[in-house]
């Protein structure tokens, strides 16, 4: 026999329309709040299939901040150029943000954007190299997922590989606990990104702060009607790099 109970519960979720731009349900949207910001670096996010987290993502609402900004699903493309829907010349020129297991941590810098090789060392000239960036791309997903994304698309090896050493932990906070301190989310992690290769400090505060609303709109809802902003359900903890 079906619980009325959860029956109805179902029913009123399914009601909920979902906003077409960032994929949540409209009472979750921030959409009107967010803030256009120029950027001479393009921005490409690959979403994992199985990434679906709806309430706590932030794939699409990076997005929207950046005319021009993709974001695709799947698990492997022929290309960059394939993957980003335009012609790449130079992908050397793309950065990949892929943590996998090296830790900016273990190397002899106190930057928060370091450039590695595919031993993962610090390459040399990073200042040249950084200064060189046309795209980022971001993998979007668990841990697991992103280094699914990673070796399914061995195109990535033509780019140039970054990792992160963030000064302060994610903004998720409990909401979703990160194993390792330098876990962002998709929103910060293009925040910081940006922000440190243009030089333009500005790019982070727009998307943390859109971040920030996000957070307050979810905790809200969820203390309101949890139903519409469900709980996290247990995470990866093999690692993982998400958004």
């Amino acid at each position: 026999m079906s619980d009325p109970s959860h029956s109805q519960t179902g029913a009123t979720v399914e009601a909920v329309p979902d906003c077409p731009r960032c994929g949540k349900p409209l009472p979750l949207c921030i959409c009107d709040s967010v803030t256009p910001v120029e950027s001479r670096i393009s921005l490409l996010i690959l979403q994992h299939p199985q990434e679906q987290d709806r309430a706590l993502g932030t794939a699409r609402l990076t997005a929207q901040h950046f005319e021009g900004a993709v974001v695709k699903i799947g698990l492997s493309w022929p290309s960059l150029s394939k993957a980003l829907g335009r012609t790449v010349h130079d992908p050397s020129r793309w950065a990949v943000l892929y943590l996998g297991s090296a830790k900016v941590a273990d190397l002899d810098t106190d930057a928060e954007i370091v450039a590695i090789n595919r031993k993962g060392e610090i390459e040399p000239h990073q200042r040249a190299i950084l200064g060189d960036i046309e795209g980022v791309v971001l993998l979007d997903g668990t841990w697991s997922q992103a280094k699914a994304l990673w070796w399914r698309n061995a195109w990535m090896l033509k780019c140039q590989r970054v990792i992160l050493g963030p000064k302060r932990p994610s903004r998720y906070g409990k909401l979703r606990k990160e194993p390792r301190r330098d876990g962002l989310s998709t929103i910060e992690a293009a925040g910081l990104l940006l922000a440190r290769l243009e030089k333009r400090p500005e790019i982070a505060e727009a998307l943390n702060a859109s971040f920030d609303r996000m957070l307050a709109r979810y905790r809200e809802v969820q203390a309101e009607k949890p139903e519409l902003a469900p709980k996290p359900k247990k995470r990866d903890w093999r690692r993982r790099k998400r958004g």
